[in-house]
């Protein structure tokens, strides 16, 4: 995941001083191995309204804490686009889309009918339905900030992600102001925003639509959340679908003792994931030649050379439009790790030729600020990250990091080592990460697909992943970017769909090609 600054509060604060308790990672089975709390809960009403475009939405209430199920209620927000062919209807696809931290409400809403995601017969054969976890925007939301316009200018002044030591003690205040800011607005929800509880929320839905076992499909950190549901109500897995997975462990707790000793992105290996696309996107430029901006010459030396300058001073580009961008060392390593989505890799070469160019010109220009930050995906961001995993709280420590993760993958490692530093200032309360088992044995196998260069979730940590759970099957899609979202596989389509609609994995060792090269 690279760098990003990713209603009811007085009810809930209300309810916490009657003496609500934290829910434990794990708790007592029921006869058939699932967790206990989510079925002491009751089923959700849910009354589906047309919400234009063939959509329709409803509103879940769940338990705020699932060791009191007829306590505080929050709200979940759901949108439906109900099967196309309700004669040959299977059931509901929940799908949720990662981040964590965007609302996949909007997501669902703009991703549904996309073909190369959600195929005709596959949306013909379910509905499908995703939500806001908890606190993510139209849900019971984590919000740090009193207005818009205070959280607008708070994440616009942020700092950037150091490049060097002379910017990390800034970011370090900033990173642990946030954190104090969560805690001071949201502190009695943080404690019940982690994907345990998600995964419990999910079942609850499930029931509420039907659903004997739950179809899903999780993209990205939405696959950290279906490994916990494998795990916490095994024997109620129809079909599950991870979409460029992670070391479902090592994003909890860490192997070992890295927990306590490196971040998540370091300990999941990112840094790496990222490099090697990039070097996927340089490979791919030169050979496009005209077709990729930054062809001309030697694209590695004219990587190198790029940095160097930057290490150096500023860049400024003049944009289309006639005004002007200034980009520090850390934002032109951000440019050139941002990855994920394949069809954007030819801008990203026209900025990066712009940038070359004008890097012999010193430049003092104020940074920018960027564009305003809207919805509240960065406090979400923070409050399900934070509170899912254990990560090291002493600054000494990320700033050692910095250093040996520099040498270890220049360029990138910082990203990794910085990416989620408001997690070492968050209250320890509210860290409540799953802690296993994360290998009990599914009612069904599952599918995890991913990219062979991905830079969120590295190829290296989907087989760990996969290694953890139970019964998985792995189908490698031989492209460059993050998930099948956004790396185009009618292949992987085809075999996705077979296995959501008649439970056929694909033959062990499966790969397939991609609709369309970057460039």
């Amino acid at each position: 995941m690279p760098f990003t600054l990713r209603r009811r509060i007085g009810a809930v604060a209300a309810a916490l001083a009657c003496g609500l308790g934290l829910v434990p990672a794990t708790a007592t089975a029921t006869a058939d191995g699932s967790d206990v709390l989510a079925d002491r809960a009751p089923t959700p009403t849910l009354t589906w309204s047309d919400c234009a475009d063939g959509f329709q939405c409803a509103t879940a209430g769940v338990p705020l804490d699932y060791a009191n199920p007829y306590g505080s209620k929050i709200d979940l927000a759901l949108i439906k686009l109900p099967a196309s062919d309700p004669t040959h209807r299977i059931g509901t696809l929940f799908v949720n889309f990662g981040g964590p931290g965007p609302s996949g409400v909007d997501r669902l809403r703009q991703r549904a009918k996309w073909p190369w995601l959600f195929s005709d017969e596959l949306r013909s054969r379910f509905d499908l339905v995703s939500w806001d976890p908890r606190a993510v925007s139209h849900s019971t939301a984590v919000r740090c900030f009193t207005t818009s316009a205070e959280q607008q200018q708070y994440f616009a002044s942020f700092p950037e992600m150091p490049g060097d030591p002379s910017g990390e003690a800034a970011f370090y205040r900033a990173s642990k102001d946030l954190a104090d800011r969560c805690q001071q607005q949201a502190g009695a929800l943080l404690p019940y925003m982690n994907s345990v509880n998600t995964a419990r929320d999910i079942d609850l839905l499930r029931r509420a639509v039907g659903d004997a076992k739950l179809t899903y499909h999780g993209i990205s950190y939405g696959t950290h959340i279906g490994a916990i549901y494998a795990n916490l109500f095994p024997a109620r897995v129809r079909a599950l679908v991870m979409d460029g997975t992670m070391d479902f462990q090592g994003s909890a707790t860490g192997h070992g003792n890295a927990g306590s000793t490196l971040p998540v992105d370091t300990r999941q290996d990112v840094a790496t994931g990222i490099a090697e696309t990039f070097e996927s996107f340089l490979t791919q430029c030169a050979a496009a030649g005209p077709n990729c901006a930054f062809s001309d010459g030697d694209v590695h030396a004219k990587w190198r050379t790029l940095a160097d300058r930057a290490r150096q001073h500023p860049i400024t580009v003049t944009n289309a439009d006639g005004t002007t961008s200034t980009f520090s060392y850390s934002a032109v390593v951000n440019l050139a790790g941002d990855l994920a989505k394949p069809e954007n890799w030819k801008d990203n070469a026209v900025v990066l030729q712009q940038l070359y160019v004008a890097s012999g010109v010193t430049s003092f220009a104020a940074k920018p600020k960027g564009e305003p930050y809207l919805g509240n995906s960065a406090e979400a961001f923070n409050a399900i990250q934070c509170g899912d995993s254990t990560v090291p709280t002493s600054e000494s420590t990320y700033s050692a990091l910095a250093v040996s993760e520099d040498q270890r993958v220049p360029y990138f490692g910082r990203i990794g080592v910085f990416d989620m530093m408001s997690c070492a200032y968050w209250p320890q309360r509210a860290v409540q990460p799953y802690r296993g088992p994360w290998n009990r044995v599914t009612a069904a196998p599952i599918l995890v697909i991913n990219s062979r260069f991905d830079p969120s979730t590295p190829l290296k940590g989907a087989k760990d992943g996969i290694a953890e759970l139970s019964r998985a099957r792995l189908l490698v899609v031989e492209g460059s970017g993050h998930s099948t979202m956004y790396v185009h596989s009618t292949c992987a389509e085809k075999a996705k769909r077979a296995y959501l609609i008649s439970g056929v994995l694909p033959a062990e060792g499966t790969t397939c090609p991609i609709d369309q090269k970057p460039f």
